[in-house]
């Protein structure tokens, strides 16, 4: 029995929630839940699942609990309402309202209504209602909210005296301790947790591997990262600059103490101040993609993700790592040379050479053009998807294999063709199959393809992750007519191809590899 806890879609992009709410029409009030600090009713949504909203999982994080990691949360007396979603995080470039703000660190949970503290079921954070039914009702699932841009990354050696760093993954372990303290309230085991994240969230899921160098709390036995997200990844003397333009720009730079003054400025100042800005040696035409980011703090992250997992040092659990055909598609810039793109690639990984950027510009070339783009955009697009998702999810795949002896990895490429995507000369774009893991109508990046032309691939996709969900075996509860999906290898790498009609596994080309080694190699210059 698995729970999986999902961290969400591209950090600071998670700004709204990435699943749509669930229907308030005839619903019944579900049974109380005491946690201990405070009691929490749902309500029960006609498919058998019941549904909690908006759990606080810690105080909220205000006034002097800013940069700040989370506390316990208050004890409350009387029985809490949890029909509603609380506000999710505010993250860069948004402004706060009724949805997003700063108090924001709730918890969401979906158990089947006939759940017992004896049911010890497998429970999966991300979406609700439509998974824990798919899964025959014997699934809980939970998603969260956690702290972005720079409530979340701010980085400094004041931040580090008087504060917490990397304080957004503090958040996710937070939820990952209420999991083994309350999951048992809900119908779950806290000794079969799955983590699970995509983009972001499979980046964290990469941090929670390697955190402590890879000391294991055992608060989960499987992981899935789903197009895992690898940024410039400093130490915190190289976010100083940063800290002190933040602080500047908020009125705070001459403060007698800058963390006291940040702490006492309104959340509207913040963020109006929370957006992305060149780095160092980079310029802001175009502008860096992210900018608050996670930090090599030297003991939450004790180093980068590559040197980390070479060295072995993460928790050796079963895993999936996974991308799509054209990762870098959302984010690539529309570039009419060479130059441009050495020029974005520069802007978002401001340490890497001329001479890097040359053998960048060599292993990209011109390729055939997409619709509705400039000449260069392919190869800027696929130079930022394997650099940043695809190479890393490899690296985490090839190396779970090389440490880990029961060599229980799997890894598949999302080549489902959706006809907008390509007519908009998208591909398959980042995190494409999140409508076929959770079901359609349940996330906020549902295709028309999904419920016509691709339908038949939305059970297959699915119940390979339920399988993995139960099982930590994607091919235990597999759909009927889905082929079996063979683990990565030793000394090589085969994946899953998931496609309409033709799912089927299939090598990494050498050529990838090869460009794989090149991004393995620069890494070192790309996280400064």
């Amino acid at each position: 029995m698995a729970i999986i806890l999902v961290a969400g879609i591209l950090g600071d992009l998670l700004s709204a929630s990435p699943f749509t709410p669930s229907p308030s029409a005839s619903f019944d009030r579900s049974a109380i839940v005491d946690l201990g600090y405070s009691r929490y009713q749902g309500f029960a949504l006609s498919n058998g699942v019941d549904e909690y909203l908006g759990i606080r999982y810690a105080k909220p994080p205000l006034n002097e609990l800013r940069f700040r990691g989370p506390e316990e949360p208050e004890q409350t007396e009387e029985v809490l309402d949890a029909t509603a979603f609380g506000p999710v995080c505010v993250g860069v470039g948004q402004r706060t309202s009724d949805s997003l703000g700063e108090d924001c660190l709730f918890v969401n949970l979906w158990r089947p209504s006939n759940a017992t503290t004896d049911s010890h079921l497998p429970v999966w954070v991300f979406i609700q209602g439509e998974v824990v039914k798919q899964s025959g009702h014997d699934i809980i699932f939970v998603n969260f909210n956690y702290r972005v841009g720079a409530l979340g990354f701010l980085a400094s050696e004041d931040v580090r005296r008087d504060g917490d760093l990397n304080v957004g993954l503090l958040d996710q372990r937070k939820v990952l301790t209420w999991v083994q303290k309350h999951i048992r309230e809900f119908g779950g085991d806290p000794n079969h947790v799955v983590i699970h994240g995509d983009s972001a969230g499979a980046g964290s899921v990469a941090h929670h591997l390697t955190a402590y160098d890879g000391r294991d709390m055992n608060l989960f036995v499987g992981a899935v990262a789903e197009s895992p997200f690898w940024p410039t990844q400093r130490t915190v003397a190289e976010t100083e600059f940063q800290y002190q333009r933040f602080a500047q720009d908020v009125g705070c730079g001459d403060a007698d103490n800058i963390l006291a003054c940040l702490r006492s400025v309104d959340i509207t100042t913040i963020m109006k101040y929370d957006v992305d800005k060149p780095f160092p040696g980079g310029s802001d035409s175009p502008a860096p993609l992210w900018y608050f980011l996670p930090v090599v703090d030297g003991i939450l992250i004790t180093d980068r993700l590559y040197s980390l997992f070479g060295n072995g040092k993460f928790i050796r659990v079963p895993l999936i790592v996974t991308d799509d055909t054209n990762e870098g598609t959302p984010f690539g810039y529309n570039a009419s040379s060479p130059a441009e793109v050495a020029q974005f690639m520069k802007n978002n990984y401001p340490g890497l050479s001329d001479e890097e950027l040359a053998e960048i510009n060599q292993a990209y070339p011109l390729t055939d053009p997409l619709p509705h783009h400039a000449p260069y955009f392919p190869s800027a697009a696929q130079a930022y998807g394997e650099s940043t998702f695809t190479c890393p999810g490899n690296h985490m795949a090839a190396m779970m294999t090389r440490y880990f002896s029961s060599y229980r990895v799997w890894n598949y490429r999302f080549n489902v063709r959706d006809p907008t995507e390509i007519a908009r000369g998208m591909g398959v774009p980042h995190v494409f199959e999140l409508p076929a893991v959770f079901g359609l109508g349940d996330t906020n990046q549902a295709s028309e393809s999904f419920a016509s032309v691709n339908a038949k691939i939305v059970p297959v996709t699915m119940n390979y992750y339920l399988s993995f969900v139960k099982a930590l075996d994607p091919n235990v509860y597999k759909y009927a007519d889905a082929p079996v999906w063979k683990t990565w290898g030793i000394g090589y790498g085969q994946r899953l191809k998931i496609q309409t009609g033709s799912t089927e596994m299939e090598p990494v080309p050498p050529e990838q590899m090869d460009r794989c080694i090149m991004w393995r190699k620069l890494s070192r210059s790309m996280e400064h």
